[in-house]
């Protein structure tokens, strides 16, 4: 029952299936290193600096009680560590471990690789039009920095 429709396809309908496309091509990278999605999307925000728990619960839209399960599940793997943050004794930020930050550059240029291949066949002028309007989604809708142009 997964027809194609043939013919152009309004703007909504575009980013919504390219959302899926998109997740699916993130998904398949992050399984090829031993990750969840989201534990690759934990990694790639982290490539950027540390941050405290409320902040990264924000930044990656999860919950206090999924925050900290998936923190604890990656560090149990290694890959991140807590810190006490020196501004609050009671709170702790949470960064890249060595092994995490080399983890995290293979996974984000893999990444990179496997989605610039989505639009391969796009001339530059193309390219350069389709990132000035995805640039201009994200920045009209707040969208935080998940995953950073390096």
């Amino acid at each position: 029952m997964n027809e194609q429709v043939e013919g152009p396809i309004g703007a909504v309908v575009g980013l919504v299936r390219s959302t899926f496309l998109v997740n699916a091509v993130y998904e398949a990278s992050a399984r090829e290193f031993g990750l969840t999605q989201q534990q690759g999307q934990l990694l790639c925000v982290l490539m950027a600096q540390s941050y405290g728990m409320g902040e990264l619960g924000a930044v990656l839209g999860l919950a206090k009680s999924s925050l900290t399960g998936l923190v604890d599940r990656t560090e149990r793997n290694g890959l991140v560590e807590r810190t006490p943050d020196p501004h609050d004794s009671r709170a702790v930020r949470v960064g890249l471990t060595r092994r995490g930050a080399k983890l995290a550059d293979e996974f984000y240029a893999q990444t990179c690789r496997r989605v610039d291949g989505l639009i391969s066949g796009f001339a530059q002028d193309e390219r350069e039009a389709l990132a000035g309007l995805l640039g201009r989604v994200v920045a009209d809708n707040q969208v935080p920095m998940v995953f950073v142009e390096r």
